[in-house]
């Protein structure tokens, strides 16, 4: 996947409180500002300061005097209500602006990755976004409340990592020069491995995380074939006496049996594709990232 035709998302620690949570998400831009180490710039309406006397000189001619009067008084109030939403505008900028500052270790943005940690992002963004879709998680059929809780935890210390092993990969490329000394490359050698053996223990992490979210689609698949089949289920006298009534009794027999029996086989596949999935999150989440 392409992150720049499906960049990761913003992620935030989901330890945050809520409302400080939902004023960073609201003010993602100043997120950036605040990596980049920029300061609010009020806005400002200096145009009407050249507008307003020419407009107010325009009714004059006019309608004359009384008619300006009453101009000015129109537009001072608008000007007031214009400033009161301006006002109130950079105070929330700097307020959220402020909250970007305070926690900064507490968001990664795309910008903080390179190209392939953001791949990695994204794939288990996509991942997550697979499993809480799923409908045997909405169904609380695979530990839904530990997947509301530990997936966005996961998603978290995996985007965190990737973003200081992003750091790292950028100061390592200004350090070590593209064409080393062959005789110096065995010096430089360990300090590469251990980055390499960072990304190789990440990518490892998200490709446990697609192996969970596949082993919930593949309940996704038995869980409705399951719920289709009850619905026959229900049905099955009906059936059985459509076989009874019409096909000879040599023959009837073995098909009123399966009918029966088709039932109680899919119900099996379908508790052994939940205890697959089961067990790819136990692996998975049991073993956080912390």
């Amino acid at each position: 996947m392409d992150p720049r035709a499906f960049p990761p998302r913003l992620v935030l620690d989901p330890s945050l409180p809520p409302e400080v949570s939902a004023q960073l998400r609201a003010g993602a831009h100043l997120m950036r500002m605040a990596r980049a180490g920029q300061q609010h710039e009020p806005v400002r309406h200096t145009g009407l300061l050249f507008v307003l006397p020419g407009f107010l000189l325009l009714v004059w001619m006019v309608t004359g005097t009384a008619g300006m009067i009453v101009a000015m008084a129109a537009m001072s109030l608008i000007s007031l209500l214009r400033w009161m939403a301006t006002d109130e505008t950079n105070r929330t900028a700097r307020r959220r602006l402020k909250l970007a500052y305070d926690h900064a270790d507490r968001y990664v943005l795309p910008e903080d990755l390179d190209y392939p940690c953001q791949v990695l992002l994204r794939r288990a963004q996509d991942a997550a976004d697979t499993i809480m879709g799923s409908e045997v998680h909405r169904a609380g059929l695979i530990d839904s409340i530990d997947n509301r809780v530990s997936l966005p935890e996961e998603v978290w210390q995996i985007a965190r990592r990737l973003a200081k092993l992003s750091r790292m990969h950028e100061e390592h490329r200004r350090i070590v020069p593209s064409d080393l000394p062959r005789n110096l490359r065995a010096a430089f050698a360990p300090y590469t491995g251990a980055l390499d053996q960072a990304w190789t223990s990440l990518s490892q992490r998200v490709r446990s995380l697609e192996e969970y979210a596949l082993q919930v689609l593949r309940a996704d698949d038995v869980y409705q074939a399951h719920r289709r089949l009850e619905m026959l289920a229900a049905r099955t006298p009906d059936y059985q006496r459509l076989l009874a009534e019409n096909v000879r009794d040599d023959l009837a027999l073995p098909h009123i049996q399966q009918l029966a029996d088709q039932a109680r086989h899919v119900r099996v596949l379908f508790e052994e594709s939940i205890q697959e999935a089961r067990r790819a999150a136990g692996h998975l989440l049991r073993t956080p990232l912390s």
